[in-house]
């Protein structure tokens, strides 16, 4: 028991009124906030604890309230506390993607995280936040940490100045092409950890978490989070036929196959190299060790679409020779 966890049950007592109850921790994520579930006698809801000031709520609370209103299925807040940092949440149960997904259910449950993500990237005003751009600096900014995490505090790799410029050269490349695909809303962690399976009678049957970080970015962005998420794989050909399924879904045929895959591959090396630098900082900054069972798939990733664009040569050959060395 901790001062949160005590001030928690204090606020969800005095000032949810709840009657008697328990509260067990739930799994988290990679950030600072928490999350537990809040047993009473014939109900259950979820509480989030989302310490300040590393954490805000305000962001979550009215993205949900925007996603709410294109009918998308997000947890309903019951009470909220802006200034401690607690938020009382509808319970979506213990379903997740990540749990749930299997060979004979793959396409049918993200065929529906697809339409729920195409309904989602149409969301274009927060009303009480705003929503900041996932620029080429920024995505820039987020591979040079990659490198400051990642290669050198993680593995201790040390580049030399020519290959640290032919990066520069391969990093601008990513980042100027992810800028210039279609921008839309963007979760930016729309993957199977924060993904629910609702029952059938629940519209769109997918519950969304964790969408307090979301941006206006490329619209490849969200759809590579999913289908070559870092915590499960599946087969190239199920990757394909999904991402295209995607690409008709939202009206984007005038764009070719060949195009739109090569956007879509591009996209993940950035986010892949981003989920390195979190898992690695996870490790180093928080000592939380839990992430690094994800870097073997994550790698795999990067080296095997790196291969594919001379553009990306020196990146595929870092990760194949130095980073093999020091990394499963």
């Amino acid at each position: 028991m901790d001062a949160r966890q005590n001030a928690l049950k204090e606020w969800l007592r005095d000032y949810c009124k709840l009657p008697a109850f328990r509260i067990k921790a739930m799994p988290g994520d990679a950030s600072f906030r928490r999350y537990f579930r809040v047993q009473l006698e014939n109900n259950a809801f979820v509480a989030m604890d989302a310490p300040p000031p590393r954490e805000n709520c305000a962001p979550f609370v009215a993205i949900s309230s925007a996603l709410h209103t294109l009918g998308l299925n997000t947890p309903n807040i019951i009470a909220c506390d802006l200034q401690q940092g607690f938020l009382l949440l509808t319970d979506f149960g213990d379903s997740l993607y990540l749990k749930e997904l299997n060979v004979e259910n793959a396409e049918v449950l993200y065929t529906r995280a697809l339409d729920a993500l195409a309904i989602l990237q149409t969301c274009q005003q927060v009303d009480g936040w705003t929503i900041p751009h996932f620029t080429a600096e920024f995505m820039r900014n987020e591979l040079e940490a990659f490198k400051e995490w990642f290669i050198k505090r993680h593995l201790n790799i040390t580049f030399t100045q020519t290959v640290e410029n032919q990066l520069a050269i391969c990093f601008d490349f990513l980042a100027d092409t992810a800028a210039n695909q279609p921008q839309v809303f963007m979760h930016r962690d729309y993957h199977s950890a924060n993904l629910m399976v609702l029952a059938d009678d629940v519209s769109a049957q997918v519950g969304i978490l964790d969408f307090q970080d979301a941006f206006y970015g490329p619209v490849t962005y969200d759809l590579v989070s999913l289908l070559r998420d870092c915590y499960i794989s599946w087969p190239d050909n199920i990757v394909t036929k999904l991402a295209l399924y995607y690409r008709d879904k939202i009206n984007l045929q005038s764009v070719s196959n060949d195009e739109f895959l090569r956007a879509f591959d591009l996209m993940g090396l950035q986010r892949h190299m981003k989920a390195l630098l979190t898992f690695s900082r996870k490790l180093h900054r928080d000592n939380n060790p839990h992430y690094l069972q994800h870097i073997p798939r994550t790698l795999d990733y990067i080296r095997t679409i790196s291969a594919r664009y001379p553009e990306c040569k020196v990146l595929h050959e870092v990760m194949t020779d130095q980073v093999s060395l020091c990394a499963p």
